[in-house]
């Protein structure tokens, strides 16, 4: 069994001037059994909450990622996003964006289409697109519960809809031009190419993040970190708004002071392993959400040691799976 780590959530967010830290962040899923969700789902997962707050402003966030534009903090921009409902017997299940193989060219085509509709129900013009990503400002629809598709694929859709909170009917606004852009997509060319290549159709339009730059809560190991790395748009996002230097890549010469959001944090490990042992880095911070609960412990390179009673045997470390796992 992996050795008992010493936690330190209470003060890990004090640093001494010279310890050098690296925060690696890990990617966590709704619990299976939140009690905080009530009639309704808990808005964002795990990671989401953390890296922005409660309210969850993703739309912002990818919007002042993505663009050169400037964002205005105190305005409530929507994220909206081309996806696939597949039908089963009873009921629809949202697929990710990584399954549906959507072209820029695509999304260009199914934009111009739906831009007068959305463009006259919200109110105000796109403020900026992309292949998997429209922004524009939420205007009437700034009160929506929304959840994102990170959050909601690959789920019955009925629990993930958009809903209602002080005022009322707003989310049948919604689910009215919903319906709309889906028989309009119904009959596009794109669609009809598509099928034709064995792709799923695209055959609604997802709206999600409603938020504002103003409501984002950053974490302070985010906000003291002298280098961000991921390869998602959040992050890009989030560094560009706290003034951090952002890289897709890792670089390894780059690792003090560092905040990673790594997709395959296995593959990470043996590097990070490396400069504990090297004296490169004095600690690794690991956040990660089991039961999506936050979870804070730090690494040395003398808690990396398994402990066995076999003191004779050469010393082992602990794998990445042991870690995660314990």
């Amino acid at each position: 069994m992996p050795p008992k780590i010493r936690g330190m959530t209470a003060n890990s967010s004090s640093l001494p001037a010279a310890l050098r830290r690296l925060t690696l962040m890990v990617s966590g899923e709704d619990s299976l059994d939140d009690q905080d969700a009530g009639d309704q789902p808990r808005k964002g997962l795990p990671h989401e909450r953390y890296l922005l707050g409660e309210q969850v402003p993703l739309a912002p966030v990818l919007l002042l990622g993505q663009s050169q534009q400037a964002v205005d903090p105190e305005q409530n921009i929507a994220c909206l996003q081309p996806v696939h409902l597949h039908a089963t017997r009873d009921h629809l299940i949202l697929m990710g964006q990584n399954q549906i193989d959507l072209t820029k060219n695509e999304t260009d085509e199914l934009l111009n289409a739906a831009r007068p509709f959305i463009e006259e129900d919200f109110g105000h013009p796109i403020l900026f697109h992309d292949q998997h990503y429209w922004f524009i400002a939420a205007g009437p629809f700034e009160s929506l519960a929304s959840y994102s598709v990170d959050q909601a694929h690959g789920r019955n859709i009925d629990w993930w809809m958009p809903r209602d909170t002080h005022q009322e009917g707003v989310a049948k606004i919604w689910r009215k031009l919903q319906n709309e852009i889906q028989m309009l997509w119904h009959i596009d060319p794109v669609n009809e190419a598509r099928e034709a290549r064995g792709l799923p159709s695209i055959n609604s339009l997802w709206i999600s993040g409603i938020g504002k730059l103003a409501n984002v809560k950053m974490p302070v190991h985010l906000t003291k970190s002298q280098q961000i790395y991921s390869h998602h748009p959040l992050m890009a996002g989030l560094a560009k708004h706290a003034h951090i230097p952002f890289a897709r890549d890792v670089d390894l010469k780059g690792l003090v002071n560092a905040f990673v959001w790594s997709e395959r944090p296995d593959t990470l490990w043996p590097h990070l392993q490396q400069a504990l042992e090297q004296k490169q880095l004095d600690e690794v911070l690991i956040i990660d959400f089991p039961d999506g609960k936050t979870r804070e412990r730090i690494f040395t390179a003398k808690s990396l040691n398994k402990k066995s009673w076999a003191f004779w045997k050469k010393t082992e470390t602990l794998t990445w799976k042991e870690i995660i796992s314990s």
